[in-house]
């Protein structure tokens, strides 16, 4: 195949010889009715070529893959080694013929663009946009060769070098074509965005507009027009002061020309002009298939369309066979778990779940329009989401006023009852500590049950066990009774803190009132490693090996928990590997983003618990666990008798005195069990994913995987096939792959809409100072310290008196919570994990701040108002 194509030789499958500007171009140019300006692409091919006459690049290239996206100096150094070299090759001869007879199809003198188009651009995943070099107003053969050239090098320019490394791109897959391009004589240019870049609403497209050529505009040079069109009508218009313009050189390349003040504040398009550019986009993302950021340019002739690529920022939209309009919930915010989760995962969380779920961007959504739509079930719903994440609730009340998107309807015409709002009719149970003892021992039972069930099957027969087994489990979920301790539980906590509120001005009481209650398993999981850390503190042998484990500097890989065999022979090895392996056996089935299946349990990777053992041991003294459990009970029992006795002074204060006493019995009766459930069922998880684990270590042996982590990347269903026909599409498994990879870059809106608007939702409180970062108040008091800022528990470095402020937590972070004085996280509600455990720790805690990570800087001194919900940041 020849060197340099011309469009039409050019399919949108080509993005390994033509990149992605190359092989989108060509598929737009055959769209009827979307004119293209004619070019051709310098394939890939060509470069490669160019690449093997220069060892030395291949060479710069492998030192290029060590190094870090924060290691500026040395990305500049290289990469601009790298472009030198590039631009030292000459052209071998029959590639610049095939230019030279390209470039003159298109006409004597041809104005052209020369414009870079890597393969790793223009992806429905990245789209590597401004990254790699553009040249216009180019004319010559002899000018063209030297520009194509010129874009080779730049696929090495410290933008793309860095952008590479920070999405996980190998600059050894990287190629760099050329596409070459007669340029528009434009009178106006600009971008149309098929869907809503603010509120990524796919029902309206975007225009933006500017006089002469669109790199004014690309470059942030003007100020320019803009247009919001929905089903061709103008929603709004704003006119720009367009003071520069970008027009051809004399001399080739571009300058800046000045606007004449009469033309600046005149539109650069008439209504008609971007109907018509609207129509023609939406045809273009009818060919797509997918929303599409589009380049455009005019001239007397009409439009022109330059470029066009799929708009990567937009979170999916879950995919129903209808046109209703639906209104989606995200399940990761209710979760504590906002992070991606694996299809396999993604499939057994949907199998588990008691209501029907929709994956989108690899996150789980529930659909709520049915309950919207109700006026009975729309005030359940807002109430009880209004109480754990009010940013949903406020979301959701945006969608009701508009009052198009969900018609309301008789109650009679409603689906069922509103998904994630349980009943607010007081639960009809006695506060009794045997009952929770009782549904503690049955889950237990039927855990065990099902591990010595699951554990004897194999082959497909397994796969029966476990959808058996998760209809015991979703059983052991709707228990009744379960259900009522529970919401006994929740309704005592909302009691108290609005009674005493209103009677004693005591805001937030049961949060002191919760501390240390009984049978809460993931507090319990927090203390017991501080037991843990007893016992390894007086042996320093033991402790210098967990420290050269942390460091890396032991020469082996101890992921797996080999270090606790070695740690054996070590002075006091034996007891401190007993008690590491009694805290697994107990709390193993934990780890981060524990809600899907396929991530690493503490039993399989125990040396995430190194740092934070050799935190305790640092800066815990011996004995706190029982200590800190002590004092938050005295500290309950405290603020219990200092209530009830300041009630009995009021008006009818023996009745309120008398009803509190009742809600604080019944809250400390329950209130621990809210954290069981999830145990048992992570529990359960554990035992599922050892066995499906065996299965792949079968097929891996049998050929037929690659690797055993493969089968995350299957459904429940697909693996089951699997395992039954011994053949897989290894091939899905890649896309896989690599649509999961990108997943990771997207945000997951608290609430969605099927036209794929996004609504945030917003605080509405008074008496906040104005620079404040408000939240949800979770867990009482006031704080002041460092901040650290951790995305993964496996690199928090905490010291006594730290701030904790990250994404989520999840039951796997408790531990860390042992040793912070105050909590802030981006998501969470008033009975998620974080929440409940920091009440119980009396650690000061505000969740749901938008942004938190990155409005506070790792290190800066902030203060917590646990109490009203706000965050101060204290150093500038």
């Amino acid at each position: 195949m020849s060197d340099v194509l011309s469009f039409g030789e050019i399919d949108s499958a080509q993005v390994g010889l033509v990149g992605g500007k190359g092989a989108q171009l060509a598929e737009l140019a055959r769209i009827d009715g979307v004119h293209v300006p004619d070019g051709f692409c310098v394939a890939t091919s060509a470069f490669q070529r160019v690449l093997a006459l220069a060892p030395s690049i291949h060479h710069g290239v492998d030192r290029l893959t060590s190094v870090h996206a924060d290691d500026r100096e040395t990305i500049r150094k290289l990469s601009a080694e790298l472009r030198v070299a590039i631009a030292a090759v000459a052209v071998p001869d029959d590639v610049a013929s095939a230019i030279t007879r390209a470039y003159g199809h298109l006409g004597d003198e041809a104005v052209c663009a020369v414009r870079s188009s890597a393969t790793t651009e223009d992806s429905p995943t990245a789209s590597s946009a401004g990254q790699h070099d553009t040249h216009l107003n180019i004319v010559g053969a002899a000018a063209i060769i030297e520009h194509v050239s010129r874009c080779w090098a730049s696929l090495f320019t410290e933008r793309a070098v860095t952008y590479r490394i920070r999405n996980g791109v190998d600059h050894r897959r990287a190629q760099m074509a050329v596409v070459v391009q007669r340029m528009i004589p434009a009178k106006a240019a600009g971008i149309v965005f098929t869907a809503d870049p603010v509120t990524s609403n796919r029902t309206i497209a975007s225009v933006e507009a500017s006089f002469g050529l669109g790199e004014a505009l690309v470059s942030g040079l003007v100020n320019p027009d803009t247009y919001k069109v929905r089903d061709g009508e103008i929603l709004e218009r704003a006119t720009g002061t367009k003071r520069l313009a970008i027009v051809p050189a004399p001399d080739g390349g571009t300058r800046q020309q000045t606007v004449e003040p009469s033309r600046r504040e005149q539109p650069a398009l008439t209504d008609a002009q971007v109907v018509q550019l609207t129509q023609s986009a939406r045809r273009i993302e009818a060919h797509f298939g997918r929303p599409q950021d589009i380049e455009w340019c005019l001239d007397d002739a009409g439009f022109h369309f330059v470029q066009s690529r799929p708009i990567t920022t937009l979170f999916p939209v879950p995919e129903i066979d209808d046109d209703d309009h639906h209104v989606y919930v995200s399940v990761g915010h209710q979760q504590m778990m906002t992070d991606p989760i694996t299809p396999l995962g993604l499939s057994v969380w949907r199998l588990t779940a008691l209501r029907p779920m929709f994956d989108a961007g690899s996150r789980l959504f529930v659909d709520v329009t049915d309950a919207l739509a109700s006026p009975t079930l729309r005030a359940g719903l807002l109430d009880a989401l209004g109480r754990s994440d009010p940013l949903i609730r406020d979301a959701l009340q945006v969608v009701v006023d508009r009052g198009d998107f969900v018609p309301t309807r008789p109650d009679a015409e409603a689906a069922g009852p509103p998904p994630s709002a349980p009943s607010l009719a007081p639960s009809p149970i006695d506060t009794d500590p045997a009952i929770v003892d009782a549904l503690i021992d049955r889950w237990e039972a039927s855990t065990a049950a099902a591990h010595r069930d699951i554990e004897a099957s194999s082959g497909s027969e397994l796969f029966d066990v476990i959808l058996t087994d998760i209809q015991e489990l979703q059983r052991l979920m709707v228990n009744p009774q379960s259900q009522q301790v529970l919401m006994a539980a929740f309704e005592a906590t909302w009691w108290l803190n609005e009674h005493l509120d209103e009677w004693l001005g005591e805001t937030n009481a049961a949060d002191v009132l919760t501390r240390s209650a009984p049978h809460n398993v993931t507090s319990e999981m927090g203390l017991a490693l501080l037991d843990v850390a007893d016992v390894i503190r007086p042996h320093a042998d033991v402790v210098s090996f967990l420290e050269r484990i942390d460091n890396g500097d032991d020469g082996a890989d101890r992921a797996d928990g080999e270090f606790l065999g070695a740690m054996a022979g070590l002075d006091g090895g034996e007891e401190a590997r007993d008690a590491i392996v009694g805290f697994l056996d107990r709390y193993g089935m934990r780890g981060a983003g524990e809600i899907d299946i396929a991530r690493p349990r503490w039993s399989e990777r125990p040396d995430a618990l190194v740092p934070v053992l050799l935190g305790h041991i640092t800066n815990v003294e011996p004995g706190e666990a029982t200590r800190r459990f002590e004092r938050g009970r005295r500290e309950a029992a405290e603020k219990a008798h200092e209530v009830i006795d300041r009630l009995r002074t009021l008006p009818d204060g023996a009745v309120k005195a008398a009803d509190a006493e009742r809600m604080i019995d019944r809250l400390r009766t329950f209130i621990g069990y809210r954290e069981y459930p999830k145990y048992a069922m992570v529990s359960r998880y554990l035992v599922y994913k050892r066995m499906l684990w065996r299965e792949a270590d079968r097929l891996v042996a049998a050929g037929v995987l690659s690797d055993r982590d493969d089968i995350a990347f299957l459904t429940f269903a697909e693996l089951r096939d699997v395992v039954h026909t011994n053949h897989v599409d290894r091939e899905l498994i890649d896309q896989r792959k690599e649509s999961f990879q990108s997943s990771r870059a997207l945000t997951p809106p608290r609430v969605l809409t099927s036209d794929g608007e996004v609504i945030a939702g917003s605080y509405r409180r008074d008496g906040v100072p104005g620079d404040a970062l408000i939240g949800l108040a979770v867990s009482s008091g006031t704080v002041e310290g460092r901040a650290r800022v951790v995305l993964d528990m496996a690199d928090a470095d905490l010291e006594p008196g730290d701030i904790l402020v990250t994404t989520h937590t999840d039951p796997s972070w408790s531990p860390l919570f042992v040793a912070i004085a105050g909590l802030v996280t981006e998501v969470g509600g008033l009975m998620t994990h974080g929440a409940v455990i920091t009440r119980e720790y009396g650690i000061p805690a505000v969740v749901g701040v938008e942004d938190a990570t990155r409005s506070i800087r790792d290190g800066q001194r902030i203060r917590v108002h646990g109490t009203d919900g706000y965050v101060e940041i204290l150093d500038a």
